[in-house]
């Protein structure tokens, strides 16, 4: 190495500006080494987030007991495994495709029905995304970057939430990040295998989730179709290519689903005419943007900006409101500042840039461009929204945050002081506003990161102006091989003095930005998560529904289309979880323990689990959103020569016939599917199954939602309420443990 020029300082005071790649093919250059504490630190990041997602894994229990059924279904019948069937009696299938069920299908029958089984596969999902993520970002922007993003997508609570639940959104984030990972190779080296892979991931996540994996989409084409290091030509053929790898890893499934005769496979829940499609386009697609879902528990905002409905308020605000902020926003302004700052400094200098910087840039629009899409969808979609949602926008908010402080602490200089401390101040105030939602929750907590955060911010700016030392001879100023904007116009050389300041600015920057994530985290990890709707963190003031958001969206109870100024099962107004809650939901649900039945705490002040004990819960009486507790003696009642029956019981609504089918390992049928709503089945069929035998009990009590397409559960209508009706003037009422039982095999 030859030495510095002399009055050269021999170590900068930030990381000097990248040497430009001047080769054409950034992908032809040598990779840089990592620094010798990169490997070392990414391995401790995987293993402390595998310990913060399998901590104390087990006191929830089965989670989502609707999918814990399916799940334990799977582990009997692979057929049900196929299908994504309720039962190991194919009855009815989820209202979903059944790709996030598999894996824990086969832990389950590897290792037996249990929490640990359903959900440690989820857990390793929430690992390997962060690894894959970590991959992702060090490619172009270095290990630093990759293990910010890394630690921070680990710490996001919905994230946490959610690698640590058994709802299909754990794969389907794990997908996502996959298939961005293998666009960002096609895009460095232009080969056909990465956007082929990208496809089947793509492929995959419609298997997990339908089109929800699809949002992105049009974003990352259209990235690939104006960057793509090959001409065009070549660049439309392997978007064909992608599109049909696609197809194919998608499609393939629905296709045998289609065209199986309905008479020999399950129903397709979430559906009004057993189709596939019909829940794909209608239920589970284009219903969820516009508020028109048939056979849903209602839903349904007015579009646009400021609309409300019955999934809360629309707008551009939605993800920053008392029911969303805490789950996902912690870095969301962070991430948004820090991608349009590195877009514009990166376009800036298109016509002089180097091939590097080229790369940059186009990874930040792939990132920014999931993110935007993702949000945008998000914040105006009228249908059914859930904040456990958010996970999707975790990984892209990780990755631009950790790729932009990269960019701009690589750059140096004033404006990148500027936009680091600007970002660091504003996270540090919005964190304080969110910590102050929950004043009683760790009061010192907010003003911490409020004071250390707007000193982190002080420090990056007081770095730049402290001048250097320099030694005889020393250039006061630079050129920047892109006229300027890198490094050359605003760089002020610093000392040993300014650059220690800097780090510890940065460092204690970092801290404080991930403080209430971590914190909120944390509380997450330690509380046990039971329903369809469960939130991550504490209590929080300001939600609709009671604090913590405890209504889906922000929907009061009284809202419930049909069931004005009550709850389906519930007395008007009572309650203490919000408006028109029904008798002791305010207090969280009991959920089921694997192999014992014991209660699954709800959270504080009936909010952490979104309905905590579903619509109308009593002893031994599902709700809409969360099972039932099982008696001893009725799961002794149910089991009771079960062998001889297609199915030991039915139920109306999945969450009651999975609470007994959890606790007996018997098939129970489930009436109605999730909400009810489902026309499956309908009274002829059901008294024809009961004619043959195949039904021993009838479980009474049950409630799914209202608004399904043929009247659902709480109509005089609906397919449930009609077999309700017959069976209570036919058959024999059974008590026992609390719950009421009607014998399908003795007539009244």
């Amino acid at each position: 190495m030859s030495p510095q020029p002399p009055g050269t300082p021999s170590r900068p005071s930030w990381p000097s500006h990248p040497t430009p790649v001047t080769s054409p093919d950034p992908a032809t250059a040598p990779p840089v080494a990592d620094p010798r504490w990169a490997r070392p630190a990414l391995l401790a990041l995987l293993l402390v987030t595998a310990v913060l997602y399998l901590w104390s894994l087990s006191s929830s229990g089965y989670a989502n007991q609707f999918y814990s059924a399916a799940v334990q279904a799977g582990s009997e019948s692979w057929k049900a495994f196929f299908f994504g069937s309720s039962d190991a009696a194919n009855s009815i299938t989820v209202d979903k495709p059944p790709a996030a069920l598999w894996p824990m299908a086969l832990s389950v029958r590897l290792f037996g029905l249990g929490a640990w089984a359903i959900l440690v596969p989820e857990a390793l999902m929430g690992v390997a995304t962060v690894g894959v993520l970590y991959a992702a970002v060090r490619r172009r922007f270095g290990a630093g970057a990759g293990l910010l993003a890394g630690g921070a997508l680990a710490v996001t609570p919905v994230a946490a939430l959610m690698f640590r639940f058994n709802n299909p959104d754990a794969l389907l984030c794990l997908l996502m990040v996959c298939a961005i990972a293998a666009v960002l190779r096609a895009l460095a080296d232009g080969r056909t295998k990465w956007l082929v892979l990208a496809g089947v991931c793509f492929g995959l996540g419609f298997l997990t989730k339908t089109l929800q994996a699809w949002l992105i989409l049009p974003a990352l084409a259209a990235v690939y179709a104006c960057c793509a290091p090959v001409g065009r030509r070549r660049r439309c053929g392997q978007l064909l290519l992608a599109g049909l790898a696609m197809v194919v890893s998608g499609g393939w499934w629905v296709a045998v689903v289609e065209l199986w005769p309905a008479s020999s496979r399950p129903y397709i829940g979430g559906s009004q005419h057993n189709s596939f499609l019909e829940l794909t386009f209608g239920y589970n697609g284009l219903g969820r943007i516009s508020g028109n879902e048939t056979g849903s528990v209602g839903g349904g905002g007015r579009p646009g900006g400021g609309g409300g409905g019955g999934w809360g308020q629309t707008g551009i605000t939605r993800l920053f409101s008392a029911d969303m902020g805490g789950q996902i926003s912690w870095l969301l302004p962070a991430a948004l500042i820090l991608l349009v700052a590195a877009v514009c400094v990166l376009w800036r200098a298109r016509r002089a840039v180097a091939a590097e910087q080229a790369a940059q840039r186009a990874e930040f629009l792939v990132w920014g461009g999931a993110l935007l899409m993702t949000f945008t969808i998000f914040s105006f979609m009228s249908g059914i929204f859930h904040q456990y949602y958010n996970i999707a926008l975790a990984p892209y908010i990780a990755a631009l945050v950790g790729m932009g402080a990269a960019l701009w602490w690589r750059r140096g200089g004033r404006l990148a002081a500027l936009v680091l401390a600007g970002t660091v101040a504003v996270t540090a105030g919005w964190s304080f506003v969110l910590l102050n939602r929950s004043p009683a929750w760790l009061p010192w907590l907010r003003w911490t990161v409020l004071v250390l955060g707007l000193l982190a911010a002080a420090g990056l700016l007081a770095a730049v102006g402290l001048p250097a030392r320099a030694r005889a001879g020393a250039p006061q100023r630079t050129a920047a091989p892109d006229g300027g904007v890198a490094a050359g116009r605003d760089r002020a050389p610093r000392g040993a003095a300014g650059r220690r300041i800097a780090v510890l600015a940065a460092g204690l920057g970092v801290a404080t930005a991930l403080a209430g994530p971590v914190a909120y985290t944390l509380d997450t990890v330690n509380t046990p998560k039971g329903g369809s709707i469960v939130t991550a963190g504490p209590s929080v003031r300001g939600a609709m529904g009671g604090p913590g958001g405890g209504f889906p969206g922000g929907r009061r109870a009284g809202m419930w289309r049909g069931h004005q100024g009550g709850v389906p099962g519930g007395a008007p107004g009572a309650g203490q979880g919000g408006q028109g809650l029904p008798p002791g939901a305010g207090q969280g649900g009991p959920g089921l323990q694997p192999g014992a039945g014991g209660p699954v705490r709800g959270g504080k002040q009936g909010s952490r689990q979104g309905f905590p004990g579903g619509f109308g819960e009593r002893r031994g009486t599902g709700g809409l959103l969360n099972g039932s507790k099982v008696s001893d003696r009725a799961k002794a009642l149910v089991e009771k020569d079960a062998e001889h029956y297609t199915w030991a019981a039915a139920a109306i609504g999945s969450q009651n016939a999975a609470s007994y089918q959890l606790a007996t390992q018997k098939p129970v049928m489930a009436i109605g599917g999730f909400n009810g709503s489902d026309p499956s089945p309908t009274l002829a069929q059901f008294t024809r199954e009961v004619a043959d035998g195949k039904i021993h009990y009838f479980i009474a009590g049950g409630r799914g939602g209202p608004g399904g397409g043929k009247g659902g559960p709480g109509g005089d209508s609906g397919d449930s309420s009609k077999i309700t009706a017959w069976v209570e003037k036919t058959f024999k009422k059974v008590t026992v443990g609390g719950a009421t039982f009607y014998d399908l095999t003795r007539e009244a």
